[in-house]
């Protein structure tokens, strides 16, 4: 039998080592990054939405957003006072810990804060979550279904039946309680009744500065206590 010309053994030592590339570039980015920009905000995200973050870094053209790597970018940023890139950066490095990421701006530390707080969008909820309400769907019919959509409906764990050829609820159904995470069938009917019950929205842990070191930030109540006030006023800090 002839051999095929697409049956080509390929040696592993002369394949692309794209992950070792991928996460030097990110190394270099970051370190570029924080030379560049006078403040950098430790943020984490409530309810992570692909589409809305697209959006949001297209407001801030002129910002950097790094999200995920986080012992990538610790390490970009360096962990110890020997080895970090800016003086006292060490400290926000070693805050980069589960779901969080960088924003490294220029512009005025109140200015952000208003526009993370101003970032908020309802959005459908994903098997996981947990609702801070129970939420109850009515008996009586839902002309919002296709009869077609019954048996489906049914497989969700919904009491409904057709009547002439009209989808009912037969009775009052508890979508999910409260505190309790979602299943994914109890997700999939809050898209189906289209209601959106997660809320997307950027949360500020930290502020970075060099004059001022890292600030954290507990909630949007104590912005005074961490030392947010004080770096409104000496917003001029450049980085070095």
């Amino acid at each position: 039998m002839p051999k095929s010309k697409r049956d080509k053994k390929i040696s592993l030592t002369k394949t692309n080592k794209k992950g070792k590339l991928l996460k030097q570039q990110i190394v270099e980015d970051v370190r570029n990054c924080a030379t560049k920009y006078k403040r950098i905000f430790l943020i984490s995200v409530q309810n992570m939405r692909n589409n809305i973050m697209k959006d949001l870094r297209n407001e801030l053209k002129d910002s950097r957003f790094f999200f995920g790597k986080n012992k990538v970018i610790a390490l970009a940023l360096g962990r110890t006072p020997e080895k970090e890139i800016v003086k006292g950066i060490n400290v926000l490095s070693n805050e980069l810990i589960g779901q969080c990421g960088l924003l490294f701006t220029n512009l005025k530390t109140k200015e952000v804060l208003q526009w993370m707080e101003e970032r908020e969008e309802l959005e459908f909820a994903r098997s996981g979550f947990v609702p801070d309400v129970s939420e109850t769907l009515p008996a009586g019919p839902m002309p919002l279904f296709p009869h077609s959509m019954e048996p489906y409906l049914r497989q969700l764990g919904m009491p409904t039946e057709l009547q002439r050829g009209v989808v009912i609820l037969t009775k009052d159904f508890k979508v999910c309680r409260k505190g309790q995470p979602l299943t994914p069938e109890q997700a999939k009917i809050f898209k189906l009744v289209g209601k959106r019950v997660a809320t997307f929205k950027l949360i500020p842990i930290g502020i970075y500065s060099t004059k001022h070191g890292y600030k954290r930030l507990s909630s949007s109540d104590n912005k005074k206590e961490n030392g947010i006030e004080e770096m409104e006023v000496t917003d001029d800090i450049v980085t070095t």
